[in-house]
């Protein structure tokens, strides 16, 4: 496979890499002494973002989005891997779960978020689940029409700044894999999608990061949070597999961004911060 840069990949390259510089580094400063990003600063990078058609790459364009393929994704990652988590996240490239979405969940959820209406987060990890998606309790039950969920989330990203929550939750249990041997059954895993202020739902500020100042990590309560049927995303007992394919095809990304932010501590202090700055190994000290 070729991995040389063509045209349009250059292009792609010095754009990302023309807004970062401009639009986001500024800011670093600001957002490492409040670890918060303003509102309107937020407005202001998304609206910006959105005119020069940075937002949402990572969908396909007759949806309104960039209409990238993966290999070009993966160098807009590594170009907003330049700068603060807290910052590169306003370009926002939504969850490719939601492409999941049917009937009203697209006009609802899926074309909001691509046109930066409305903002994603993704509810997985708890306390004692991890890597093991399989071991979570949060659990969904049907009452008549409606889907009632209760247990708790930690460590979810920005989900204080989401405006809805995609949920993973057990409503099941299926036969279990052939090579897990001595195992009956395991659990069967469903998404939905919750607004936040749904009632029984909370979001809470969760553990400090060290290096995600402004970006933050929270914690999800549902104590008989009602949702209604149409809240499930995708099919019943799918979640999991929904899960796999977004964690597959993020990796790439992953890896791309932290290619660019990988380096070495400064020394350097914001004015009136408390925590070190990040510069990339690589990156002129004059910036």
């Amino acid at each position: 496979m070729d991995f040389a840069l063509n045209e349009e990949h250059r292009a792609i390259v010095a754009t990302v890499r023309d807004f970062v510089r401009k639009e986001l580094v500024p800011h670093e400063e600001l957002v490492e002494r409040l670890d918060d990003v303003p509102q309107e600063l937020a407005a202001q990078i998304r609206s910006r973002a959105l005119a020069a058609g940075l937002y949402a790459p990572n969908f396909p364009a007759e949806l309104g989005g960039g209409g990238l393929d993966e290999f070009a994704v993966t160098l807009v990652e590594r170009e907003l891997g330049w700068t603060s988590y807290a910052l590169q996240w306003l370009i926002a490239r939504p969850s490719n779960i939601l492409r999941a979405c049917a009937g009203d969940q697209v006009q609802s959820y899926l074309l909001p978020v691509i046109r930066g209406e409305r903002v994603d987060c993704l509810a997985m990890t708890e306390p004692n689940a991890g890597s093991d998606v399989r071991s979570m309790t949060t659990r969904a039950v049907r009452d008549g029409d409606d889907w009632v969920l209760n247990g708790t989330k930690h460590f979810i990203s920005y989900a204080d700044a989401a405006d809805f929550v995609v949920v993973f939750a057990v409503t099941g249990t299926e036969p279990a894999a052939p090579d897990l041997a001595g195992r009956r059954e395991r659990s069967a895993i469903s998404a939905f999608l919750v607004d936040k202020g749904t009632p029984g739902f909370t979001v809470s500020r969760g553990s400090s990061s060290v290096s995600h100042r402004g970006y933050h990590h929270c914690e999800l309560a549902f104590a008989d949070c009602r949702v209604p049927r149409s809240a499930l995303l995708g099919e019943q007992g799918a979640g999991f597999n929904l899960l796999s394919e977004w964690l597959g095809a993020s990796r790439l990304t992953v890896a791309a961004t932290g290619s660019s932010s990988a380096g070495r501590w400064d020394g350097s202090r914001a004015p009136g911060s408390s925590s070190r700055t990040w510069r990339p190994s690589w990156r002129p000290p004059s910036c």
